[in-house]
C-alpha cells in the first residue's frame, strides 16, 4: 500500500469505514503478530495481543498524527505497549526445550542450514524472552524486528543513549547464556 493510499484508508477508519479498517488490518497484522510472538513468545497470547492492538487502533485512529511519525511506527508503539503490559501482568520464564538446546552439525543441504536456523533463532527468543521489559523490547524490535534507533525511539519513548544501552546489555546477558549453554560466541 502506497502513502496516499494509506492516507486515504485512515481517513476512512476516522469515519467509521469498518471495510477501510479491515484493509488496514491485513496490511499489518502479520507484522504485529510477528513482533508481539517475539515479544510474548506465546503464539495465543500473541493471538490476544494482536486482537487488543486493532481494537485499540481502531478506537484510536483519530489519534495518529502523521507529522510524528509513521503509521507503522505508530502500531508498533501500540502493539509493543499492549506486550509490555501482558508481560507486566504475567511474569513467566519460559522453559527452553531439552531439543531446542541441542543443534544438528551445519551440512551443506540447505534445508538443514534453514532449520538450524530456525532453532538459533528460537533459542535467542527465548534467551530474549527472560531480559528485562526495556531490554527485551529494544532487543526484539532491534535485532528481531530489524527497527533502527529511531524508529525504536518514536515507539518506546527512550533516548538514543538508552536504546543503545539497553541493547548492548541484552547482547551481553544473551552472550552469557549462550556461554553458559556451551555456545561459543566469537
Amino acid at each position: 500500500m502506497n502513502q496516499a493510499e494509506l492516507s486515504e484508508t485512515i481517513r476512512a477508519c476516522r469515519r467509521g469505514d469498518a471495510n477501510a479498517f479491515q484493509i488496514l488490518v491485513l496490511e499489518y497484522q502479520e507484522r504485529v503478530f510477528s513482533v508481539s510472538l517475539k515479544m510474548l513468545c506465546d503464539e495465543d497470547e500473541a493471538k490476544d495481543a494482536v486482537q487488543e492492538t486493532f481494537l485499540r487502533i481502531w478506537r484510536r485512529i483519530g489519534d495518529y498524527a502523521p507529522e510524528k511519525g509513521n503509521f507503522s511506527t505508530w502500531i508498533y508503539a501500540i502493539a509493543t505497549r499492549i506486550c509490555l503490559d501482558r508481560m507486566k501482568h504475567r511474569r513467566r520464564w519460559v522453559a527452553l526445550p531439552e531439543e531446542e538446546l541441542r543443534f544438528r552439525p551445519l551440512f551443506d543441504n540447505g534445508a538443514e542450514r534453514r532449520l538450524e536456523a530456525r532453532e538459533w533463532l528460537g533459542l535467542v527468543k527465548v534467551l530474549a524472552s527472560k531480559l528485562g521489559r526495556k531490554q527485551q523490547t529494544v532487543f526484539t524490535l532491534s535485532a528481531l524486528e530489524g527497527l533502527s534507533h529511531e524508529e525504536i525511539a518514536q515507539i518506546t519513548g527512550l533516548s538514543a543513549e538508552k536504546i543503545k544501552g539497553n541493547l548492548y546489555a541484552a547482547r551481553q546477558k544473551i552472550k552469557e547464556q549462550l556461554k553458559l549453554l556451551g555456545y561459543g560466541t566469537e
